[in-house]
């Protein structure tokens, strides 16, 4: 092999030969996420030609947006591919957290209590529900909280789950993927199986999942086993690294309409709602998303195997099967992640000689190192990582629109710590 562009990157002959070593050993698991996007791909494709996708869709409005062509086509769109009823999919949904507080606000009254059967779910939700006071939370408006943990094995406790549900108990939030906890990220099927015990205590319990990260990495969605709100952000896998902003939310027809109403005003709904100039981009990054996942699914798998190599703790292991693009690898110290971050950082496309550096971050109980020199800013579709600075200092690993681009990110993390005397080969 060519040892001369590595070079360029800072990168020594053990990292780079380690690192084609494990890439060799992975050809299998590569493939089936390419089979897994082939599949997605043509499903995307399917929506689009079924929803007769023109070049008129691609026009933007500006203003109230009413009659927006490209706009209310992409909503059917989405619904298709998640085969739901509707879809709000909107670039004034600014992020995921916001799409996930527009759900539950919309569907939650005073009154009613609200259940997460995984545990606490992701930080910036705290605020959101009432957690962590915030004004304008769930909890100040009168609806209550309760969460059962997960079992030792991080299985769902079912007998805690049963107990917890009573009459007040309206909605369920499942957040598929792992936020900052080192635990697996639950598979379709996992959260099918949740669903139906749930609906059958209690049937008209709202279930919605929390879907970010795990778009298109299975061939099913959480909305094909059962559940009545599918949730996510546009800047992570649905919008193939183009989307700029925006957040979908899939589901039930009577339960979008009040999330209409809450994202903009009641009477008005999805009516209004400029596109502006961002449907090309929209249309592009979910035709493209399949794909681009696959990308980063592959780069996780490579990160798994070489940390794992290097005697590291990750979840999942490189031999596991994967439901989401996140991979965490626990480093043990704070230095050893920060200077995992950096390497992210300095094989950025953009900002790629900002050096990262922990910080308190809006809506999160700890200092964060977040590394992520993207084209769209925030975008985790995009290579990044990030972590709290609280022990076990695990690093969360996500992203890169192309697998040469994250083996390099992942390759100069490694040097990085080599560099910095926090590891030897």
């Amino acid at each position: 092999m060519s040892y001369e562009n590595y070079e360029a990157f800072g990168i020594s002959r053990k990292v780079a030969d380690l690192s084609e070593e494990i890439c060799s050993s992975l050809s299998d698991r590569f493939a089936a996420a390419d089979k897994v996007a082939e599949q997605c791909q043509m499903k995307v494709l399917g929506a689009m030609q079924k929803n007769k996708v023109s070049a008129a869709c691609f026009a933007g409005t500006t203003g109230y947006g009413h009659d927006d062509l490209g706009r209310d086509t992409l909503e059917k769109v989405y619904a298709d591919v998640f085969h739901t009823d509707a879809a709000l999919v909107r670039g004034q949904i600014t992020c995921g957290t916001h799409a996930l507080a527009v759900a539950l606000m919309a569907n939650l009254l005073p009154g009613d209590e609200m259940l997460c059967p995984a545990g606490k779910p992701y930080d910036t939700l705290e605020e959101v529900i009432g957690i962590r006071d915030c004004p304008g939370s769930l909890k100040e408006y009168g609806v209550t909280y309760r969460q059962v943990d997960l079992l030792p094995d991080c299985s769902f406790d079912y007998d805690g789950i049963k107990a917890a549900i009573n009459e007040r108990t309206k909605l369920v939030e499942i957040q598929r993927s792992k936020g900052y906890d080192m635990r697996p990220t639950f598979s379709v099927a996992q959260i099918g199986e949740l669903i139906k015990f749930i609906k059958g205590i209690k049937p008209e319990i709202i279930v919605m999942v929390d879907n970010c990260y795990g778009e298109f990495v299975e061939l099913l969605e959480p909305s094909d086993v059962g559940a009545d709100l599918t949730v996510g952000s546009l800047i992570k896998n649905p919008g193939g690294g183009l989307a700029p902003i925006g957040g979908y939310i899939c589901g039930r027809m009577d339960l979008i309409e009040r999330c209409s109403y809450r994202l903009t005003a009641p009477g008005i709904g999805s009516d209004v709602g400029a596109s502006l100039m961002l449907n090309t981009q929209l249309y592009q990054g979910l035709f493209l998303a399949p794909t681009v996942v696959a990308a980063a699914v592959k780069g996780a798998v490579f990160a798994a195997a070489l940390y794992e190599r290097l005697g590291f703790t990750v979840v999942p292991k490189s031999s596991e099967e994967r439901y989401d693009i996140i991979q965490s690898i626990e480093l043990g110290s704070k230095e050893r992640l920060v200077a995992f971050c950096r390497g992210i950082q300095f094989s950025a496309p953009v900002d790629s000689y900002v050096t990262p550096v922990p910080s308190p971050l809006p809506g999160y109980g700890d200092e964060v190192i977040m590394a992520a020199g993207a084209f769209v800013q925030g975008s985790s579709i995009e290579l990044s990582a990030d972590g709290p600075i609280r022990p076990p200092y695990a690093v969360f690993f996500q992203g890169g629109l192309t697998f040469p681009h994250i083996k390099l990110g992942i390759m100069k993390s490694l040097q990085e710590l080599i560099n910095d005397g926090l590891l030897e080969l």
